[in-house]
């Protein structure tokens, strides 16, 4: 089994692979401040929970966009099933050729999303990766990363909606019983969710006008699911697409045995 760990700002989702597909996928919660040792025990605590063998393990790949984080989680995994964790970064093997002003610029989690993407999709293709920030990411037809945009986030624009405004209060991401709310609380459900659905067909849009190409458009992320049904262009959702690529990157850096 390959064991593979997505490092967001908000959350930390684990995948476990057996072979080419996924046993189980998990989610803690992103904590800067945990050590090696404490996030040992929680990992351990999924494994058991989803009765993986930590011996079963051969192998580890760590993608982390908190860079605090890399050396606890890495020292978490070796305390856990003895192995060594490959982190996405320097010196790592992508097969992707990035066409931007500064490659080194670009985050791991968004060339984690391009390999996996481009295993699986047809080129033109745009990935919107809905966390903490919304981010885009444009691969043009030969198959090269050419650029894409960092948005706020949904939580991060709904958390200063509430927080810099005397009267507007916090609320949660349910659906508003129709667009057009009659209520301040539905007004703000409804400007979140079919504001950002609106603005992804609108950047999908505008990108499909200057590629001068109708790309495929994928969508990953904890809040796509909520935001993507409510869009009106064809949008694939795809969940697992970090964990996948991170498998992909781990076989193509395996180390020789």
């Amino acid at each position: 089994m390959i064991l593979a760990i997505d490092v967001g700002n908000t959350n930390i989702v684990l995948g476990c692979f057996d072979s080419q597909s996924i046993r189980f996928t998990a989610r803690l919660s992103t904590d800067r401040f945990k050590t090696g040792d404490e996030y040992a025990v929680l990992i351990a605590n999924l494994l058991s929970l989803y009765k993986a063998d930590p011996a079963e393990i051969e192998g580890a790949i760590l993608s982390s966009v908190v860079p605090p984080l890399k050396r606890a989680i890495s020292e978490a995994i070796r305390i856990v099933t003895g192995q060594s964790c490959m982190v996405v970064g320097s010196g790592i093997k992508t097969g992707l050729n990035i066409q931007i002003d500064n490659p080194a610029q670009l985050g791991s989690d968004r060339v984690v999303d391009a390999v996996a993407a481009l295993a699986e999709y047809k080129p033109p293709i745009m990935i919107f990766d809905l966390g903490t920030a919304t981010t885009v990411s444009v691969i043009d037809r030969g198959g090269s990363y050419i650029g894409g945009m960092i948005i706020p986030g949904i939580m991060v624009a709904l958390d200063a909606l509430s927080s810099r405004t005397a009267q507007l209060p916090r609320i949660g991401l349910e659906l508003p019983r129709r667009m057009i709310g009659a209520n301040t609380e539905d007004c703000m459900k409804s400007g979140i969710l079919y504001g950002n659905a609106a603005m992804i067909d609108g950047i999908i849009t505008r990108a499909s006008r200057e590629l001068g190409d109708i790309p495929t458009v994928i969508a990953a992320g904890g809040l796509a699911k909520i935001i993507i049904p409510l869009c009106e262009r064809p949008i694939i959702l795809d969940d697992d697409l970090t964990l996948k690529g991170l498998r992909i990157l781990y076989e193509k850096n395996r180390p020789l045995r």
